[in-house]
């Protein structure tokens, strides 16, 4: 019909829920111990997420953040240290940092993966750098290669930011066999969720035990008397959240098992539109969970992309503009900042500028729709560009 306006197909809705989780929240109830030093929900989460990835060591945590703050401080990150993460990120990554009084360093990513640049890592390394904090950009993980040699070199840890990456793998090896502290988050959004909640994977058993400390106020599990062994602050997570998650994780694996087969028929159909350059895969990263299908319009410039996310959202896609680069919200500026101004990083990122001023985002959920879907997405996409 003439004037019609195309729109998106109805989409599979997010979160996902059945009687699994309902089960959960009626067993954490009845337990009788609804926190996690009497109950048992957290502890078979920890084991079951663990073993999912590859981890002997995890721990629950109240939320994504969180678990980064946490990761960052076991690994001895405080005031006067400096943690390098890439720009190109949501601002967790560097506040987590700010927030324990260290510097944030922000470098520039890579214009195809959209993950961190392991040489403008690299670079970017001194004396008191004391973390490198590579983010696993919607489910694609960084050059673990490149940055783990990185570290060999250099003596510095690497903490994954894997709020994007449940499940995803690299080179065969989960996020949690890559030999470093990997940290998760379960926000609403996110690939499995409880509302909120957080998860931190440690290689070894050392790091696992001062984590629990912290984030129990610095108490032993056994403690009576209120000997406080370390600082610390309340990141327990509760039952209810943990029975919910127990739920998440057991569909996960066949989540990402449909968006692996749709992302590249949606890739192929979005590549095919003048202009559209949807974001690249490594192949290393052998397993890609898809926490968001991330596309490019170089040269579109930010508000002419803002334009395009709101006319998407009319159409009925649940679309979003790519992150800010960190250093462009004044929240980055409150503590922990470089010495430097936002012009000077804005000239050493401009990957990350292009990004943050071409780069558009489709909620995972997406990914989970019909193969016939995708190619209607892309035509939405299409139609919408067009009319621009």
């Amino acid at each position: 019909m003439s004037g019609e306006v195309l729109r998106a197909p109805e989409l599979p809705a997010w979160p996902q829920y059945s009687d699994e989780e309902r089960d959960g929240l009626i067993r954490a109830l009845e337990q009788g111990q609804w926190w996690r030093m009497g109950g048992s929900e957290v502890d078979s989460f920890e084991r079951e997420f663990g073993a999912y990835h590859g981890a002997e060591y995890a721990l629950a945590v109240t939320n994504g953040t969180h678990a980064l703050e946490l990761a960052l401080q076991v690994l001895g990150v405080g005031p006067g240290t400096e943690v390098i993460v890439p720009a190109f990120t949501f601002i967790s990554s560097s506040q987590a940092a700010q927030r324990l009084g260290a510097v944030a360093v922000p470098v520039d990513v890579d214009l195809d993966t959209y993950c961190i640049d392991p040489q403008a890592a690299a670079a970017a390394v001194t004396s008191r750098t004391k973390a490198i904090m590579p983010v696993h950009m919607a489910g694609q993980i960084s050059d673990m290669d490149a940055l783990a040699k990185l570290s060999a070199d250099t003596g510095v840890p690497l903490l994954q930011d894997a709020a994007h990456a449940h499940g995803t793998q690299w080179q065969g090896r989960k996020v949690g066999e890559l030999g470093s502290v990997a940290a998760f988050s379960f926000q609403n959004g996110k690939l499995m969720t409880a509302g909120e909640g957080g998860a931190v994977t440690f290689p070894d058993a050392e790091l696992f035990e001062l984590a629990f400390l912290r984030h129990s106020c610095g108490r032993p599990r056994t403690d009576r008397r209120y000997f406080h062994q370390t600082s610390g602050s309340n990141f327990r997570l509760n039952e209810f959240s943990a029975s919910v998650l127990r739920a998440q994780l057991g569909r996960l694996a066949g989540q990402i098992d449909t968006r692996e087969q749709r992302w590249p028929v949606l890739a192929e159909a979005l590549a095919a539109i003048p202009g559209v350059v949807p974001q690249s895969r490594d192949e290393r990263c052998d397993r890609n969970s898809h926490y968001m299908a991330m596309f490019r319009v170089p040269g579109l410039g930010e508000d002419r992309r803002n334009a395009l996310v709101d006319a998407l959202l009319e159409r009925g896609l649940p679309a979003f503009a790519a992150f800010r680069s960190i250093y462009r919200s004044n929240g980055f500026w409150e503590s922990g900042a470089p010495d430097t101004t936002v012009d000077e990083l804005a000239a050493r990122c401009p990957n990350t500028e292009a990004l943050s001023a071409d780069g558009i985002w489709l909620h995972h959920r997406t990914l989970l729709g019909t193969e016939e879907q995708m190619h209607q997405v892309a035509a939405v996409v299409a139609d919408v560009i067009a009319a621009q």
